[in-house]
């Protein structure tokens, strides 16, 4: 029986491990052997039917090189596979070979380098310096009269005027985006009807409109983000020009006892009933805001204090997942990556030099969260991936009726143990971190 590997592993930087392999002389022989008799069974010499020339000429006609590279090519893959399962090495990437010493008769040599998971220094959750929120989440009057406007909102009447435009009013109106002193077709409008309320139009154009009467033309300087979906207008000046052409008010109906009940569906009898009710979940959701801010802000003083290398090998693979998914996102758009690339002007190289840093960040949060899941044994059961799995989809009416269809799916299991890992770790990292 031939003698086992030798392997001697050493942590190299940048989460990399060089693995020098030491294989027997009995190993390099019996390899050298299945090679030649391979050869030689498919050998054709003249003189000889197909197969039977004997071995030594096989040999010579070959030559020493090109059956030490077939020998290699043979014999390499299989010894790196082994010594990775010795030393239960999991590689993220396809290990560098270099062959040291290899010839009949002799021990081998062999050096690897790999790309492993990275070490995390985990810092101390319990010592964990959390900066205060830099503003409040109060409930106030304000705050209440808009969320009771935009609950009467679809019930208001819409009424012409002769008057200039005022913020809440609907304003018809042409518009013409011009970039680069070139109209931009696909964006222009004719008589087109726009709130002139925060979140539905630009902010730009929320600035110069109020005031303007029937005729009058605005324009505004807008910078497009990169990521902006028309390819035309990402991360490019833009100038928008406005022409009002009519002017409609908005006028919501009264918050009386009658319109409480209707909104209600009877629930509450009372315009007053109904505002305490309104209130208290506009509460429950500032509540809700302020436990997600204090778990970003934990999550984010755990992962500066800990100390984790990202390997280049996982920023690449992160990297090529987000680009096939940037890719199969403009496919459903109709639209080409290298298409959506040049009116970015950026190249594949490029794009990829400008999301590594946050790829690279994203992964350190990652990696962070899952070596703290892992000493504080937070990874959940099967058991309890798949009841979690029931209660959710219990919460969601389009998938109450999935449920068993869902639980055979290994993607849609993974999908569910990753969010409830997720979950337990944000709940114990508050928890510790008080």
């Amino acid at each position: 029986m031939p003698e086992p590997l030798s392997v001697a592993t050493e942590r190299l930087p940048k989460s990399k491990l060089g693995m020098t392999i030491e294989v027997p002389a009995e190993v390099v022989d019996a390899t050298y052997d299945r090679v030649l008799n391979r050869l030689a069974s498919r050998a054709k010499i003249e003189g000889f039917r197909p197969g039977k020339a004997p071995r030594a000429l096989v040999e010579s006609r070959i030559g020493p090189a090109a059956l030490r590279e077939e020998v290699v090519e043979t014999m390499v893959p299989e010894v790196v596979r082994q010594a990775l399962d010795e030393k239960s090495i999991d590689p993220i990437d396809n290990p560098d070979i270099e062959v040291l010493e290899l010839e009949r008769g002799r021990p081998a040599r062999l050096k690897a380098t790999i790309s492993v998971m990275p070490e995390v220094t985990l810092a101390d959750a319990t010592k964990l310096k959390i900066e205060p929120p830099d503003h409040s989440h109060e409930v106030t009057d304000e705050m209440l009269e808009r969320r009771l406007d935009d609950l009467r909102e679809p019930m208001a009447e819409i009424t012409p005027v002769e008057r200039e435009v005022r913020t809440g009013d609907i304003a018809v109106i042409d518009i013409e985006v011009e970039v680069d002193g070139k109209l931009v077709e696909s964006e222009s409008r004719k008589s087109t009807e726009a709130e002139l309320k925060e979140g539905v139009l630009l902010p730009e154009l929320l600035a110069v409109l109020p005031g303007t009467f029937v005729g009058e033309t605005r324009e505004a300087g807008v910078s497009f983000p990169d990521t902006y979906s028309n390819p035309e207008l990402a991360g490019k000046q833009a100038t928008i020009r406005v022409t009002v052409r009519g002017v409609k008010e908005k006028v919501l109906p009264a918050l009386d006892d009658a319109l409480a009940k209707s909104l209600t569906n009877g629930k509450q009898e009372t315009a007053d009933a109904y505002r305490g009710a309104v209130r208290q979940e506009l509460e429950e959701s500032a509540t809700a805001v302020v436990k997600m801010e204090r778990e970003q802000a934990v999550v984010k003083a755990l992962v500066d204090e800990s100390e984790v290398e990202v390997p280049e090998a996982l920023v690449d693979r992160e990297l090529t997942s987000q680009l096939e998914a940037l890719e199969r996102s403009l496919n459903r758009q109709g639209m080409k990556l290298d298409r959506y690339l040049d009116y970015l002007g950026k190249s594949i190289d490029q794009w990829m030099a400008d999301e590594r840093p946050d790829a690279e960040a994203r992964l350190k949060v990652d990696l962070v969260l899952a070596e703290f899941a892992r000493r504080e044994g937070l990874e959940p059961s099967d058991e309890d991936v798949l009841k979690y799995l029931e209660e959710q989809a219990g919460q969601d009416d389009e998938l109450k009726g999935q449920v068993e269809e869902l639980k055979r799916s290994t993607s849609v299991r993974s999908y569910f143990a990753s969010r409830l890992r997720r979950r337990r770790v944000l709940d114990r990292l508050l928890e510790v971190a008080t």
